[in-house]
């Protein structure tokens, strides 16, 4: 399958994975590093990047 930039951009950007529960939350960056965003099924604020397959 081929990449191209569009895609990429709807699956992988502001997208981000708990690092407890690994539930998928989408929110802007700026919050998730800040720790204002937080996990809807734990509750946790420890998130990291979508990676990339």
């Amino acid at each position: 399958m081929a990449r191209f930039p569009e895609a990429e951009a709807r699956l992988l950007r502001g997208k981000f994975v708990c690092r407890h529960c690994k539930s998928v939350i989408r929110g802007p960056n700026m919050k998730i590093i800040g720790g204002e965003v937080k996990c809807r099924k734990c509750g946790g604020h420890d998130f990291k990047p979508k990676r990339k397959k």
